[in-house]
């Protein structure tokens, strides 16, 4: 079983783990002692108890927050799952094309026909 040296707040402290676990204790040290050390900066005489009591409550708190928002987060997934589930088993949605009539295209031919001869003749008097 090794023995890890982690430095919180300042002080350091010798732990044991479980072989392949270094890391994870080297982490979970490292947010610890970013508690501890906000802690030190506003408190000068802290005894090692209450600075490590108050940085794993300070740790909790925020883990607390963090579970609230999971929660939320999840909440949501799920209600986006089912919203998807509804809208896969749902009939699909027919959509009708207005279709143009023959005769309203003809009639804008014949428009777009008598505009160009139109302008064709005032070009030709513009001309000359």
């Amino acid at each position: 079983m090794p023995d890890v040296i982690i430095k919180i707040g300042g002080r350091e402290f010798d732990v044991a783990c479980q072989e392949g676990e270094e890391h994870f204790l080297k982490s979970a040290a490292a947010m610890l002692d970013v508690e501890a050390s906000v802690l030190v900066g506003q408190i000068a005489h802290l005894t090692e108890s209450r600075l490590l009591l108050m940085s794993g409550l300070m740790l909790a708190d925020k883990t607390a927050g963090l579970d609230d928002k999971l929660k939320i987060a999840e909440k949501q997934i799920a209600d986006l799952q089912a919203e998807m589930s509804a809208l896969k088993s749902a009939d699909p949605v027919k959509v009708e094309v207005p279709v143009i009539p023959a005769s309203v295209t003809d009639s804008l031919a014949e428009i777009a026909a008598r505009a160009e001869a139109m302008a064709k003749s005032v070009e030709e008097k513009a001309a000359g």
